[in-house]
This record gives structure tokens, sequence and C-alpha cells, in this order.
């Protein structure tokens, strides 16, 4: 057992491709291990963005200097007495070795010794890739009941069918935009200028984790984000003001976990009911397509009538979400 490292990381991704299971999930390996376990780059997007960095553990288990096994975790943003293990793959040959529980066990007394009382096999926001544990992943389930953790909340995920031109996730926004547009309502792709206001309103009306999920979501391969804002005030002149900030009304994202998914989206209390949140959602709808995807993952939904109306979406993915105090 060592601590994962840069020169382990390649190892760690072709792991993933053979352990993951389910084809989704093994097609994005790469940016899964880059997302549970940030390169320089990337915690270096989110020092510029004003965001704290995570304290994690990363382990590998090596069978004759071969990566056989890894386990990534961390401590909850906001609570930092509750660890989270964020990723357990073994090798398909490996398995019912006892690897599994010697990863996990030794992924508890580091977040132990780092001031965890307890862990959850449960997303931990904003650096995850699953809500907790798909319940198709069998083996995942039996290690968490096996090692004693006990089942306390059900997430799931919605799909959108972006295969054909006609699909309601792909439905024209132009209508919309120009509803907005004669309501001063400005809806624009966000750029790099624009992260300092979204970081503050996500912060100010939904916290910090959606802050981070967002910054990450702009200005990166794979990734975008969408905005709608009032523009500055104009002058008394008539010309509008150049300096003044822009009022964020929406946003709504995706890639910032993983390149299919959607997500996360929000829209401020006084702007709801302008039909913000699903122009917002198609037009990154519309991105992702081009980009090749046919359907996209919105993670961890709340609101299902929400996404099963403006986009047609339906519950495919269900996740059991563990805990265990140690």
């Amino acid at each position: 057992m060592e601590e994962l490292t840069d020169r382990h990381r390649s190892a760690v991704v072709e792991l993933c491709r053979d352990a993951l299971d389910l084809p989704a999930d093994a097609a994005e390996a790469a940016q899964i291990v880059d997302r549970l376990h940030p390169a320089p780059p990337a915690l270096a997007a989110d020092d510029a963005a004003g965001l704290s960095r995570r304290r994690t553990v990363a382990l590998v288990a090596l069978v004759d200097q071969t990566v056989r096994g890894v386990v990534l975790g961390s401590l909850a943003h906001r609570d930092p007495a509750v660890g989270h293990v964020d990723l357990i793959a073994v090798h398909p040959d490996f398995r019912r070795h006892g690897l599994g529980r010697t990863l996990l066990g030794r992924a508890e007394s580091a977040l132990a010794v780092r001031g965890a009382a307890e862990v959850l096999l449960a997303g931990n926001p904003p650096y995850y890739a699953w809500p907790g544990v798909d319940v198709r992943y069998t083996p995942a389930v039996c290690l968490a009941m096996a090692c004693g953790y006990q089942q306390d909340r059900t997430a799931w995920n919605m799909t959108a069918d972006l295969s054909a031109t006609d699909s309601p996730a792909l439905r024209d926004t132009a209508p919309a935009q120009q509803r907005l547009a004669a309501a001063g309502i400005t809806v624009r792709r966000a750029t790099a200028a624009d992260v300092p206001a979204l970081v503050a309103f996500t912060r100010t009306t939904f916290g910090d984790a959606w802050a981070a999920e967002v910054a990450q979501s702009v200005g990166r391969a794979g990734a975008g984000c969408h905005l709608a804002v009032r523009e500055p005030a104009a002058t008394a002149s008539g010309a509008a003001s150049a300096d003044g900030p822009v009022e964020v009304l929406g946003f709504a994202a995706y890639g910032s976990s993983r390149p299919s998914w959607f997500g996360p989206m929000g829209t401020a209390p006084t702007a709801q009911g302008l039909g913000i949140g699903a122009l917002l959602l198609r037009r990154c709808l519309q991105e992702q397509r081009a980009a090749g995807h046919h359907q996209v993952e919105i993670g961890w939904v709340g609101p299902v009538p929400f996404y099963a109306s403006a986009a047609g979406a339906r519950i495919e993915r269900v996740f059991f979400l563990y805990r265990k105090q140690l």
C-alpha cells in the first residue's frame, strides 16, 4: 500500500477503466481521477478563484508493483469532522481477496487521523464523480454492508436524450431569449471575467460547494457555463456604464464534475418564474450535443418534475449513500 503520487496517475486511470463496470463511468475514467485527485493546474484554478483546498487521502494497492486497487477520500468542506470515500476500485481479477476491505480500512484510519469522526460513502461536492454508490455496483454495496456502513439516503440522476434534433431537451431557445431581452435580461455564455460575480452569487444564494463547481466549469475543456444577467444601468446620457457590475439572475453549468454531466444550476429567488432556468439548461445541453454527447446525465437531481418538463429527462441512475461512525 502506498500513497498515490503523480507517477501512479496513468496506472490508476487504467485500473479504473477496467474496474468501473458501467461503460459510461469507464469511458470517463481519466476525468473522474482528475476530478477526485486534481492535478496542479486544477488546484491553481481553485486558488485563483479564491476557493479553499480539500484535505484528501489517496492510496494505491500494489501487487507485484502493479496498481490493482485505489481509494480516494477527503474531508467535507463544511464539516471537517466528516470524511468521504470518493472512489474505491479493485481490478476484477483481484476481487474477493480482501483488497477492497483493506483499502477501505486504511482510508478510514487516514481520515480519522485528519479529524473525521464519521465516514460517508457519498459525494463530497465540489469534487465528486457520483452522489453515492450506484445500486448496480453490487461488489461496492456488499463491501459497504460488510464493513458496517448504514444506508441513510438515496439519490438519483436523470438522463436527457440528445440523440435526435427534435428531442425536448434541444428545443429552440430563441423565443425565450428574445422575451427575456425585452425585459432587460441578457443570456450568454460565461467568461473568465464573470467568475468573481458568479462565485459571489452562488456563495450568497446557494453555498460554497456550487461556487467551486461553477468556477471549475468556466474556461475548461469539456465544460461550460451560461448565465442570465441584468447589465449595468445606463448613465444619464443613455450610455451603458462600462464599469458597473452585472446583476447575476441565474446560471447553468456543465462538465464541472464530468464532461457528460450537467449541473449545477440555480436561479435567484427574485427571478424565478421567468423561464430562465429552462432556457439556460437547454443552452448547455445544446453545447454538450455539439461536443458529441448523445445523452447527458443531470447529476444529483432535486426537482425531478422541472427536468422532466424542461428537457424530457428521465430517472435512470439510483445511488445508495452510506454512513459509518468511526
